[in-house]
């Protein structure tokens, strides 16, 4: 009797990649696969592999998403923020900038890095990029399909 691996490391069926618990892992920098390994090795360099599962992470992409997303998230606490409180208080410019720049600063080194491993979550819950059972195919005649 033959055990698949696949079936096992993944609790269940091959196809057996919940979408939320995938990008909830890659949120919290756990492997999306198995949830107990690292995901980054540097603040934000995937591992080559999960030292725990083994799945391998050196072919993801997450390319331009997650700093888009943390844009998104930026853009609204720190323009939102600043209206706000100018609104409510009447100060000085260099004082929204004392404040603001150092916030704005701060969430984007706090978002950037959970983003990055949920869009990891992402691709690896979706199959994308190498992490299903087949390669990705190269279209060399430029159509996407």
């Amino acid at each position: 009797m033959t055990i698949d691996t696949q079936t096992v490391q993944y609790g269940g069926r091959p196809e057996d990649r919940p979408l939320g618990r995938s990008i909830m892992r890659g949120l919290l920098s756990r492997c999306p696969a198995c949830g107990s390994g690292r995901l980054f090795g540097a603040f934000l360099k995937p591992v080559e592999a999960c030292a725990a599962c083994g799945e391998d992470m050196h072919h993801q992409r997450s390319d331009d998403l997650p700093p888009y997303i943390s844009i998104m998230i930026l853009g609204h606490v720190a323009v939102g923020g600043f209206m706000m409180t100018d609104t409510v208080f009447l100060v000085p410019m260099w004082v929204h900038f004392a404040i603001w720049v150092p916030i704005t600063i701060l969430v984007a080194l706090l978002t950037i890095q959970p983003i990055k491993g949920g869009v990891i979550g992402l691709q690896w819950a979706l199959k994308m990029h190498g992490f299903g059972t087949e390669p990705d195919t190269k279209h060399i005649d430029g159509s996407s399909h």
